[in-house]
């Protein structure tokens, strides 16, 4: 899943762009844009579900709609979420336990970010030692 990995690593974010905001979440914009554009079927669900987004989904009260798009839980899915967390807005590596403090700290006490991040930690810090013991298997 290589070539599919990358297409979702270099595409999870484009619904962030103004043009495709419907919802003003990111991974359901997203997801919904790549799906008119008649792009494969399984990168149209790891854009949806990237990093954890059924949680944040459901705490904005989105879960109906995300939940038209299937999360695959896959290696490959752990892989795009590993990805996510260990990359800077940049594009600089990071520890993803640094990531998550970052991103707290940008969006503050009481935002809901910051409660999605929280309670999502778990399942993304999994996800990311996951990917890191299968890469360590394969090498």
């Amino acid at each position: 899943d290589a070539e599919l990995l990358e297409a979702a690593a270099v595409l999870h974010d484009v619904g962030y762009a103004p043009d495709l905001a419907e919802t003003g979440f990111h991974p359901l914009d997203g997801a919904r844009f790549l799906e008119a554009l008649n792009a494969p079927r399984r990168l149209v669900h790891l854009v949806a579900h990237h990093s954890f987004a059924a949680l944040e989904a459901d705490l904005r009260g989105l879960a109906d709609q995300l939940a038209v798009y299937e999360d695959e839980a896959t290696a490959t899915r752990d892989a795009l979420w590993c990805c996510d967390l260990t990359t800077t807005p940049d594009g600089e590596p990071v520890d993803a336990r640094e990531r998550i403090a970052e991103i707290k700290h940008r969006y503050g006490p009481g935002d809901l970010v910051t409660e999605f991040i929280t309670k999502a930690s778990p399942e993304l810090l999994g996800a990311v030692d996951r990917t890191w013991e299968r890469v360590g298997t394969a090498r």
